[in-house]
């Protein structure tokens, strides 16, 4: 418990989070308004105009939708942070002095891991709130009542959860694995924004050569993709069901924990 009160005054002491939030907050809005545009569309009766159909343009899956907003950009701020508490110690060269402290690097580790949800969830707690606010007046409004009694919803909002925490540890595991610290964000970074896109234009490409669409689902193994699918409501020939995100995200944070604690415990630090 030291361990983890320790690592969440580190990131207390420096600014870099409060960039982050800003960073987070933004995106929020941004989404926020483009979501409420879609479920005006949505449930409007102009589903088909945006490609959605079936569950998808529910009342309860468009609520999940804006109660999720700003998830995407969220989820890299949660990991650069996630990557900030590993490199920060090889940045500030306080690494030597963290292990001299705490000889056993496998407490370290999992300290930080925790300390990483912890952060995790405080982030998902604050974008929530604002979503939950906005979009239960949003709804209100256009006579679509809050949604908050339906299980798509709630069980969007505990995914977005279980996505924050996970994405923490992702930053922890890649921290752990590029030690540099502005190499480990500018990599992380790159990969989310823009290796996302690439994927998708991959299997894109792939679905035009095979001849069949089914292979768009796959792109649920890319762990951006895999977050998104898990807080959607419904599945169709191009969106895999919900559960399968949810693994493929849960297989990325243990494979990303354990490397993150076997690298650490045989790294030389000097």
């Amino acid at each position: 418990m030291n361990l983890v009160r320790a690592e969440l005054l580190k990131i207390r002491t420096t600014s870099t989070w409060w960039w982050l939030a800003i960073g987070a907050f933004v995106s929020i809005v941004l989404a926020f308004a483009f979501n409420a545009w879609l479920a005006s569309t949505v449930l409007g009766g102009d589903a088909e105009t945006v490609g959605m159909g079936g569950e998808q343009s529910t009342p309860a899956a468009q609520a999940a939708n804006i109660y999720t907003s700003g998830q995407y950009l969220g989820l890299m701020f949660v990991m650069l942070i996630g990557i900030l508490m590993v490199t920060n110690e090889f940045f500030h060269q306080t690494a030597t002095t963290t292990f001299l402290a705490t000889p056993r690097r496998t407490s370290v580790i999992i300290g930080k891991l925790v300390a990483a949800s912890l952060l995790g969830f405080l982030f998902w707690l604050a974008t929530t709130v604002i979503d939950l606010v906005a979009g239960a007046a949003f709804l209100t409004i256009t006579d679509h009542g809050t949604q908050l009694g339906e299980w798509p919803v709630q069980r969007a909002l505990l995914f977005n959860l279980l996505a924050y925490a996970i994405w923490t540890i992702l930053g922890v595991g890649i921290g752990t694995l590029i030690t540099n610290q502005l190499g480990a964000v500018i990599t992380a970074a790159v990969l989310y924004l823009i290796g996302t896109q690439v994927v998708g234009l991959l299997f894109l490409l792939l679905s035009n050569l095979l001849g069949t669409q089914a292979v768009l689902k796959w792109q649920v193994v890319w762990p951006a993709v895999a977050s998104q699918v898990m807080i959607s409501e419904g599945q169709s020939q191009f969106v895999p069901a919900w559960w399968v995100g949810a693994l493929v995200l849960g297989g990325y944070a243990l494979v990303s924990g354990v490397a993150g604690v076997l690298i650490t415990r045989r790294r030389d630090i000097s």
